[in-house]
């Protein structure tokens, strides 16, 4: 029988950062400041106590404003930040495209990043050259393949990124907007993937601020605004607060 286990748990999860005010620049102003008893700094809660579960097979929309905490929230499920409090559960292999370029050696070509990114995906080196070929049949960038990736644009980034994630097969998938930088066709040929995903019943937590892309592609949708859960729902419910939340902005805009 499968397990009816959550893949992604959070717990109560807070994500806190110390934002320095200034820098003294000598040892006199440093113990100056210590002897006057000034903070030089402030902690900021980016994630704020934040709970959810995401069942196998579900496709969930993360989204709110920029600066939300949206972003943080994925970082913490892909393991690249360690809570500060609460707990994180992920049961199942995880593919994170969450930052552009994240996991790339820029001196490296694309056809050794392929590997690199497998390798630290968890996958073996025969695993990754028995999916090398449609690694680079799927992300179209001819004979930059054996180029290093520094002298890569931004969409040939994503192109190699998403081909290698999407590849691999992973029980997990996560995307931070970063099908915001392909070209339409590819976009289209990501989603189509992604539908494909879906139907073989992966799952997928993906943050865009294109609320069509929610509505079409997600099951639910969970909202943040300034690090707090408002909504986890259904996906129009939270698209509705969404715009609802955005009001203020557009007519400060006018």
């Amino acid at each position: 029988m499968p397990s009816t286990d959550p893949v992604i748990r959070l717990e109560n999860v807070t994500q806190r950062f110390r934002v320095i005010h200034e820098r003294p620049d000598t040892v006199r102003e440093l113990f100056s400041k210590l002897f006057r008893n000034r903070s030089s700094y402030h902690d900021f809660e980016a994630v704020k106590n934040v709970s959810f579960d995401v069942p196998h097979g579900q496709a969930v929309g993360i989204i709110g404003r920029n600066g939300s905490g949206k972003s943080t929230l994925l970082k913490i499920i892909a393991g690249v930040y360690r809570p500060s409090k609460g707990t994180v559960t992920v049961n199942g292999t995880l593919a994170p495209l969450i930052e552009l370029g994240a996991g790339f050696h820029h001196e490296l070509t694309g056809r050794e990043n392929i590997l690199l990114n497998g390798l630290l995906m968890g996958y073996s080196k025969r695993d990754m050259m028995e999916r090398q070929q449609a690694i680079i049949d799927f992300a179209e960038i001819g004979e930059f393949i054996d180029a290093p990736v520094k002298q890569y644009s931004s969409g040939m980034y994503m192109r190699l990124a998403f081909a290698v994630a999407i590849e691999v097969d992973p029980q997990i998938l996560v995307l931070d907007e970063i099908l915001a930088v392909g070209d339409m066709g590819f976009q289209q040929k990501c989603f189509e993937r992604i539908r494909r995903f879906r139907e073989s019943g992966k799952t997928i937590l993906l943050v865009t601020h294109n609320m069509a892309d929610v509505h079409e592609h997600c099951d639910r949708a969970i909202l943040i605004d300034h690090g707090s859960l408002i909504v986890d729902g259904h996906a129009d419910e939270a698209i509705a607060m969404y715009k609802t939340l955005l009001t203020p902005e557009v007519v400060a805009a006018h």
